[in-house]
């Protein structure tokens, strides 16, 4: 691994069966099966260790019928990652399944934009269609970090560290960020919840859960922008992600280096 640049691996912790009906706006004149797979992702350098969401974990799992897979603080022990040790979690966005598990990161600084702690925490929540993906414990917790100087904020753009960048799309949720990231293999950007799946990416077709439509579609024009190519972009809920990349190591199925695509 060259100096600047980083390998990335995504966990796998949380599956949800669905339906693709579900998954598209306007739903799917096939509607077949099509779930959902739930991920953190690792990004490794020479010196430092970031970590991009923090999961969900069996109670919120439970309350809202998501399995788990595998604990997030497990899949990270998989390949060598303490998270009590890690100093900088980027939060993509503030729904359930992307910043709980807040006993995992005691030592962390917490990135985040401005846009989505405003949205989170605003008159927006009044309403039940835009508070449903959020738990009032996570922004509770994620308030509390600010006033013990826990959380960076950034708006729109942000370079965090030599090879490693933050770019506010919004859309999904109004302060979602996406992460560029420089490997050997190119610039790879884990959308997150930009893209939940390469299908919404290749027929032009969003995730019916949005805040404004028009930042969903020009966001995955901006993202293939910043990646090397649109291979480079992993989405955040596609289980083809455990197919397109290579295990990181190769007795683990649902942990896979982003760097590396399979042949």
């Amino acid at each position: 691994m060259s100096a600047g640049r980083y390998e990335i691996h995504a966990v796998r912790y949380g599956h949800f069966e669905r339906r693709s009906g579900e998954n598209f706006l306007g739903g799917d004149t096939h509607d077949v099966p099509m779930p959902l797979d739930y991920f953190v992702w690792a990004i490794v350098g020479e010196e430092r260790t970031f970590i991009v969401d923090t999961g969900f974990d069996k109670p919120t799992g439970d309350r809202r019928g998501r399995s788990i897979v595998r604990p997030v603080g497990e899949g990270l022990a998989v390949i060598g990652i303490n998270h009590a040790d890690v100093t900088d979690v980027i939060i993509s966005h503030m729904h359930y399944d992307h910043c709980g598990n807040h006993h995992l990161f005691p030592n962390a600084t917490f990135h985040l934009q401005d846009a989505e702690m405003e949205f989170a925490t605003g008159r927006c929540m009044c309403h039940h269609a835009m508070r449903h993906p959020f738990e009032a414990e996570d922004v509770t917790v994620m308030v509390r970090r600010v006033y013990n100087g826990k959380v960076c904020f950034h708006d729109p753009e942000s370079r965090i560290a030599p090879g490693i960048t933050l770019h506010k799309i919004g859309g999904h949720s109004r302060g979602l960020q996406v992460v560029r990231v420089e490997t050997d293999n190119g610039a790879v950007v884990v959308a997150s919840d930009a893209a939940h799946f390469y299908a919404n990416m290749e027929r032009e077709k969003p995730f019916p859960v949005f805040d404004r439509l028009s930042d969903v579609i020009f966001g995955v024009e901006r993202m293939k922008q910043l990646a090397s190519s649109p291979a480079h972009i992993v989405p955040g809920h596609d289980p083809l992600v455990l197919k397109r990349f290579a295990r990181t190591r190769i007795d683990v199925e649902d942990i896979v280096s982003l760097a590396h695509p399979t042949p």
